[in-house]
């Protein structure tokens, strides 16, 4: 879903404000579980992945960048398919789901695929970077990903990798971002070991090749995460870096904080 405009947004919050609260629970209650939902809860998701839910909130962040079943989405480095489990299936009637992963990772993926074709229907699996433009350009709705732009950063791709998700969507199309977040106010080497960055670098990165910020959103936050732990954000889980040592105290702070924007390809 693209853009609402203003005037149907003021119209529904002076319904809202006018109906009782009880209407409003009744319709609330009506609802049916959106296509996001209904991919997240699907029974093929591992019990390992879901248990992460508490963390990632799936359904509210894939909600917040404008996922729909029709689309054409990328999704940028899936590493082992935490969110491949949920795109698939949300994708796989309607929609087509690309994932752009690194050769090292394209066999074990196809693999798993492959295995799964009433789950993944016809998702594509291809190399990045892309060697024969698999991917058309202006092809793709929705580029997707997920905890990958502090790597890009450290390896110093990054503005050639979004300079590549430009190209890859259709005007107007959305780019959207999970990554953990390092306050605005800490030292920028921290970017190049931490795993953390700030806000101000990704959108710069962004607007630099030609995106928009058009939202933020404190759905993954977490307050209880510093962001300077010596090791970096590998202290917490799901990798907790010091093994057994202090893990029940990085257990209850739980995974990193993080940062969810949405940015747009401009339309002209």
């Amino acid at each position: 879903m693209r853009p609402i405009p203003l005037a149907a947004l003021t119209a529904f919050a002076i319904l809202a404000c006018s109906a009782s609260p009880v209407a409003l629970a009744n319709h609330h209650e009506a609802q049916p579980a959106s296509a996001i939902e209904q991919a997240v809860a699907g029974p093929a998701r591992s019990a390992k992945n879901k248990a992460r839910d508490a963390y990632r909130h799936p359904s509210e962040t894939l909600a917040f960048f404008e996922v729909e079943p029709a689309e054409t989405v990328v999704e940028f480095i899936p590493g082992g398919g935490w969110y491949t489990e949920i795109l698939g299936p949300l994708l796989r009637n309607e929609g087509t789901l690309y994932l752009l992963q690194p050769a090292s990772g394209v066999e074990n993926l196809s693999a798993k695929i492959a295995a799964n074709p009433g789950v993944y229907g016809k998702a594509v699996v291809t190399a990045w970077p892309q060697t024969e433009d698999a991917i058309p350009a202006g092809s793709v709705d929705t580029v997707l990903t997920f905890r990958n732009v502090h790597n890009l950063v450290m390896r110093g791709v990054a503005e050639q990798t979004f300079a590549d998700f430009f190209a890859l969507l259709k005007p107007g199309g959305v780019l959207g971002i999970v990554d953990h977040r390092l306050p605005d106010s800490s030292d920028s080497a921290l970017e190049k070991s931490s795993g953390y960055l700030k806000l101000s670098t990704v959108k710069k990165l962004a607007e630099d090749a030609g995106f928009v910020l058009e939202a933020q959103s404190e759905i993954n936050a977490n307050a209880m995460d510093t962001a300077n732990w010596e090791k970096g954000v590998w202290t917490l889980p799901p990798t907790l870096k010091n093994g057994e040592t202090d893990r029940e105290k990085y257990l209850a702070i739980g995974e990193s904080d993080r940062m969810t924007l949405r940015f747009r390809k401009p339309t002209s």
